[in-house]
């Protein structure tokens, strides 16, 4: 590879606007975490109830995954992270209110609203960081997602104390709305435009040539099949090597989005610990995602990232084995640390495999971001049903067996060849925006 170009101040404003939205959002989801014993309690609701709840944040995450690839095709990453941050802080806003007033419903609304805003923004997110990742020549993702880690960090330590002083719920996540407000403002401004646009807006610049040839590509308005349609989105999805990456993603989003649901509860369900204690386990885990993020990027220039998240996954396989099977809940809640080091790499090296060895790089990113969210945000609540009948700790089960199948297929992380991976011709080339910014 050439040598990495230095960075002007508008590629760094762009990397510190990612940086700080992602420290915000780590913030909100764990103030949302830490304090879920004390919106059950506030609810009255069952373990199996509050999954349902919980499936308004899946629902949400859902179809703002789903819009979010079509609609940075076609506007943006920078419109997806607008739009994206005035849900998340709506959404704060009525999980606050429904928790104040005990409506379940309220919540379970607040969540969708949260959850869409996550999705869209996250998945935007991924293809900003891998923009930045490719314009630098260096690794972006690790550090970018452990902002969102570090972002846990606080906000699990917030949480933790204000469960100890019981500070109300509803007064807690408003105050983070407005946070997270504040950082979606200073970002959307720093974004540049155009990040993963495959064509150019109406009336838009005339020199942008890679931009006309995704257009032509896609076929005229009116007569040509626009590259956001199914068969557009799905054809990624003919490269093998995607699909693999696409299944180790699932069980690695899975495994940091169970702890991410379930952690407090099933330290004070599943081992018998206080609330405060709970909340503690999750900050720890949270540290340890960070830790992971921030000091990964040597261990991947030097071992790969097969070798990589084949061994996290293993560590992480460990510490749900020691959660789920240890009747000592000190060892238990030390073991989370491994679960946490051994997810923490999971997801953002995936992201940038998924980009290497093809000019398709934001169709794929677009695609594997898609397949963690599902895992990260669909699958754990999941886990509250099959809790109803066999316990928390045992409905774990699910996470350690999805860590070892990732760690038998970690193969295709390896680079591909050059050339490899491409799309059929006539595929449109998303990113095509990029030369107007770096």
């Amino acid at each position: 590879m050439k040598n990495p170009p230095v960075m002007d101040a508008t590629t760094r404003r762009w990397r510190a606007a990612l940086f700080l939205f992602m420290l915000a959002a780590g913030v909100s989801v764990a103030s949302w975490v830490a304090r879920t014993p004390a919106v059950r309690d506030a609810l009255d609701v069952t373990t199996g109830s509050m999954g349902l709840v919980l499936f308004g944040l899946s629902i949400g995450s859902m179809a703002g995954v789903l819009a979010s690839g079509g609609l940075v095709r076609r506007r943006g990453g920078r419109q997806a992270i607008a739009i994206g941050a005035g849900l998340i802080v709506a959404g704060l806003l009525v999980i606050a209110g429904g928790t104040a007033l005990e409506v379940s419903a309220g919540v379970f609304c607040g969540l969708a609203l949260f959850g869409a805003g996550m999705g869209l923004a996250e998945v935007a997110f991924n293809i900003e960081g891998a923009a930045v990742e490719r314009s630098l020549g260096r690794p972006v993702l690790p550090v970018l997602h452990g902002c969102f880690s570090l972002g846990t960090v606080v906000g699990a330590l917030l949480g933790m104390g204000l469960t100890a002083v019981r500070f109300p719920v509803g007064w807690h996540l408003a105050a983070i709305a407005v946070a997270v407000a504040a950082a979606g403002v200073w970002t959307v401004r720093a974004v540049p435009a155009g990040t993963g646009q495959e064509e150019a807006a109406p009336g838009g610049p005339a020199d942008s040539d890679a931009a006309s040839d995704a257009a032509s590509a896609a076929g005229s308005e009116g007569g040509g099949r626009h590259p956001d349609g199914i068969r557009g989105q799905l054809a990624v999805w003919r490269d093998r090597r995607l699909v693999m990456i696409g299944l180790i993603v699932l069980a690695m989003a899975f495994a940091e989005g169970s702890a991410n649901d379930w952690l407090p509860l099933l330290m004070v369900d599943g081992h018998g610990t206080s609330a405060t204690a709970g909340s503690l386990t999750f900050m720890l885990f949270a540290v340890a995602m960070t830790t992971g993020r921030f000091t990964g990027g040597p261990v991947l220039v030097r071992y790969g990232p097969a070798a990589v998240v084949r061994a996290s996954a293993l560590v992480a396989a460990v510490g749900v084995a020691l959660v789920v099977f240890s009747d000592n809940a000190l060892l238990a809640g030390a073991a989370v640390v491994l679960w946490g080091l051994g997810a923490s790499l999971g997801f953002p090296v995936t992201i940038s495999a998924a980009g290497e060895g093809t000019r398709n790089a934001s169709a794929r990113v677009a695609a594997v971001s898609t397949a963690g969210y599902a895992a990260f945000l669909v699958g754990p609540p999941s886990l509250g049903f099959l809790a109803d009948h066999v316990g928390l700790r045992n409905a774990m089960v699910v996470v350690l067996v999805l860590l070892v199948g990732a760690a038998l297929i970690t193969r295709a992380l390896r680079t591909p060849p050059a050339g490899a991976g491409e799309e059929p011709p006539g595929t449109p080339a998303p990113g095509a925006r990029q030369s107007d910014l770096v």
